[in-house]
């Protein structure tokens, strides 16, 4: 423990040291301006630009010995060297003063954490993963790690009322972990892009997906940059992710261990797919920010960690096995993976993906319960195997196909039932976006004349005590009043784009245990 602590301290250390460094870029860019004013009204006599160091007597002698000729006034000229910045290999950033300013944000102003989890997402056409996406993440998290972390989103988007939309869902899902300041949301400017119909073709690649590529290494780079000064460790993710309970730990300690062994790292990986999991120490991500700004019209962001590595690692005089050898030095993967992309549809127009981490492990697509005794019906088309029946006794899920409006999942009771609590989960872990929409849950009192003046009753005599929510769950309770229960039921009221999937399926009775 005395260990892990130490190398703790000692790589936010170097974040602090890298902030330090920040702070003297600034202040010698304010002293650079200052001495060239100076400079340009001639007034270096009150200002320069770098006061001549007390000159070693043989320096003194030599001047003195050229006296009256050019040569001796060559000595400490009020010039700086420029050196290349962001500007050389964007330099449409120059054209807007507001290229570098974020045009939305989101924040509590949280930082000095130990891990800050980048999370960018972009208009999707068909599914959208966003906020399942942010569920399991915060769902995986103890409250100590929610303290100690930071979820930046991107929303990778010019068009301003969509990012304003996405913020408001994302605060409206998640209120309490906005207003704690785990959850931040950011925007970059319109002017921070190029004009992205005008890019050179490389690879081979289509105009779209060079585009693509091409802004996706942008984004990374302005999150990159808006994160590094936020916390000790940088945790690259995507929208579509699922990540394994208490991950956050797990990732910290396996840094912080082999820190403390002194066994040098560059990218710690969490997952074998593409840009998923990867950990970098925030000090070193200037190295990465860089590299993406030069390269971003070349290669997609994958392949330029894999070329930055190489740069870093590889001799040119020595064969590929070398390299790979010498690659898994810095370049490290855990096991087994903590993170699993779950995303069919991506963000390029047309591309399905449906690329699984083998390393990840099995995850829990369904959660059995004992529901009491009934005859389970639906007129919704089954896929393969994942009956209603099946997911009624814990034996599966049901996964249907393509609800329309009057659908229904009917539990006929054999016996009267009185119904305590209930709760039904749509959607599972590979398939989040296949949930239950606009769909209602129903029981059918024994008793007609149990109604009771401000219930909500259809036409043909159900109940409706509870619907699905955007998370896809519904869970209440029955008002006693009701008393026992012929039936309980599904009823879904308008059609959806996605098959739907009934993952969990909990009925308590007055016999089952709280």
């Amino acid at each position: 423990m005395l260990t892990q602590r130490l190398a703790e301290l000692q790589v936010k250390l170097q974040y602090l040291d890298t902030m330090y460094r920040a702070r003297q870029e600034d202040l010698q860019q304010l002293t650079q301006h200052i001495d060239q004013s100076a400079y340009a009204g001639d007034n270096i006599s009150i200002f320069t630009l770098s006061p001549a160091p007390e000159s070693r007597p043989e320096i003194r002698q030599m001047l003195k010995n050229m006296s009256g000729m050019n040569a001796a006034t060559g000595l400490n000229p009020p010039i700086k060297l420029r050196l290349p910045s962001s500007y050389h290999f964007l330099p449409h950033l120059l054209d807007d003063p507001s290229s570098l300013r974020l045009a939305y944000l989101l924040s509590k102003g949280r930082s000095g954490v130990s891990v800050v989890l980048g999370v960018p997402t972009v208009r999707r056409e068909k599914q959208c993963y966003l906020m399942d996406t942010l569920q399991n993440l915060v769902e995986g998290m103890s409250p100590k790690e929610s303290n100690d972390t930071l979820i930046v989103i991107l929303v990778a988007e010019t068009d301003i009322a969509y990012v304003l939309q996405v913020a408001k869902d994302i605060e409206m899902r998640f209120p309490s972990h906005v207003e704690s300041g785990l959850i931040e949301v950011i925007s970059p400017s319109p002017a921070y892009y190029p004009n992205l119909d005008r890019l050179k073709i490389t690879l081979g690649d289509s105009p779209e997906r060079v585009r693509w590529r091409s802004k996706q290494n942008l984004d990374f780079a302005f999150l990159m940059s808006y994160c590094q000064p936020k916390g000790t460790f940088y945790v690259q993710l995507e929208d579509d992710i699922l990540a394994k309970p208490s991950y956050v730990t797990e990732m910290k300690e396996f840094a912080l261990t082999k820190i403390a062994r002194k066994e040098p790292w560059f990218v710690l990986d969490f997952c074998r797919l593409g840009f998923i999991g990867k950990m970098f120490k925030s000090a070193e991500l200037p190295w990465l920010i860089q590299f993406f700004q030069m390269f971003y019209n070349d290669k997609p962001v994958d392949w330029l960690l894999y070329s930055l590595i190489y740069t870093k690692l590889c001799n040119i005089d020595k064969s590929h096995d070398y390299c790979k050898r010498d690659k898994t030095k810095l370049w490290i993967h855990y096991k087994p993976s903590l993170f699993q992309h779950i995303g069919t549809h991506s963000s390029l127009k047309g591309k399905v993906q449906k690329l699984k981490d083998r390393q990840f492990g099995k995850v829990a697509l369904f959660f059995p319960h004992k529901n009491p005794e009934a005859e389970v019906t639906t007129a919704m088309k089954h896929y393969k195997q994942y009956t209603l029946e099946n997911a009624y006794l814990g034996e599966n899920f049901f996964w249907g196909l393509l609800p329309s409006p009057g659908d229904q999942l009917l539990f006929k009771f054999t016996n009267p039932t009185s119904v305590k609590r209930f709760f039904f989960r749509s959607g599972n872990a590979e398939h989040p976006a296949d949930k239950f929409y606009n769909t209602t849950v129903e029981v059918l009192p024994l008793e007609s004349n149990q109604y009771g003046a401000n219930l909500n009753v259809t036409s043909d005599g159900f109940v409706i005590v509870g619907k699905f929510d955007d998370v896809g769950i519904a869970q209440g309770t029955v008002d006693e009043s009701l008393g026992p229960l012929q039936a309980m039921r599904l009823y879904v009221h308008s059609e959806t784009e996605n098959w739907a999937i009934l993952s969990e399926i909990n009925i308590q009775d007055e016999f089952a245990s709280r």
